[in-house]
């Protein structure tokens, strides 16, 4: 007796505490499909594609975070990885996605939006320090798209992103990046670096370090430049194509269980406008020379 008493004790905690777990997940996923909203497939003349995968098993809750705002001052993006992942980041999610919302509008350069952000962050990260007796920290990548596609970027110890266009993929970027936001201060002189032009029908490749970082079972790191190259060879670049060309490459390349959360964000731009049309007719004759900013392009040069 006292046995069966026992056992049907233990099966109804158990019972209780799956669901109290089932409904904290579900808590969480709510709150981040809050923070993190779906993308539109069209933002002031740029054509979307996202993905987000938490490495946390069986949730979809991560410390990634990526938004795309059009504003008076152009299209402003950002893209960050939140130390760890799984529901503690979504706090710190939260602090830099919201700072960044009203800054984006706000701020008439992109060294606004950053400040505002460490503030923010500042802020929200004394308070958790003081209750959990950590450190914490977000690398942040904001960049700034002006009507006639010119591209500044402010990078505090993100992955810089992929310029797609005429069947290659470059960085737009090889400078050193600032250091993540949280342990350090920003520099007092603070200034966007320009990166070029997206030119129509080029595209943007922003992601976070999951996805360069993720390893196979023989622990060798996903070849991304190879893989973006032979995405958008020979054919017209498609947000959607390419986001599922390379996110199944990359679920192959880690058997389907990456180590760490992964954000990818894909913007192309279908603006057609005098000035662009223009910059584009006068660019189609040198495309096959144009450098990189900062380093060799990737992928075929024909």
């Amino acid at each position: 007796m006292a046995l069966a008493v026992g056992t049907g004790l233990m099966l109804h905690l158990r019972r209780v505490m799956l669901r109290e777990v089932r409904q904290a997940r579900e808590v969480a996923v709510a709150a981040q499909t809050l923070l993190l909203r779906p993308l539109p497939a069209r933002i002031d003349g740029l054509a979307t594609a996202a993905v987000r995968l938490s490495a946390d098993r069986g949730a979809s809750v991560g410390g990634d975070l990526y938004e795309v705002i059009a504003t008076e001052h152009g299209v402003r993006v950002v893209m960050g990885d939140v130390r760890g992942h799984g529901i503690a980041a979504i706090g710190t999610v939260a602090a830099v996605l919201g700072s960044f919302r009203e800054a984006a509008h706000d701020e008439t350069e992109l060294a606004g939006v950053l400040a505002r952000l460490d503030r923010a962050l500042a802020r929200h990260l004394r308070g958790r320090a003081l209750a959990e007796d950590i450190e914490d920290f977000v690398t942040v990548l904001l960049m700034e798209i002006t009507p006639d596609g010119a591209l500044h970027a402010l990078n505090c110890g993100h992955p810089w992103p992929y310029r797609l266009g005429g069947g290659r993929a470059e960085q737009i970027a090889y400078a050193e990046p600032l250091p993540p936001l949280g342990p350090f201060p920003l520099p007092v002189d603070l200034s966007a670096t320009p990166c070029g032009h997206l030119l129509p029908g080029e595209a943007l490749f922003l992601h976070t370090d999951g996805v360069e970082d993720a390893r196979d079972t023989q622990g060798r790191f996903f070849p991304l430049p190879a893989a973006l190259a032979d995405a958008v060879r020979g054919r017209p670049i498609s947000p959607r194509s390419v986001l599922r060309a390379v996110f199944t490459q990359l679920l192959r390349h880690t058997a389907g269980r990456p180590k760490d959360d992964i954000a990818i964000l894909i913007l192309r731009n279908d603006r057609v406008t005098r000035a662009a049309a223009l910059r584009g007719a006068g660019n189609c004759a040198i495309s096959h020379t144009r450098p990189a900013v900062g380093g060799p392009p990737i992928g075929p040069t024909a």
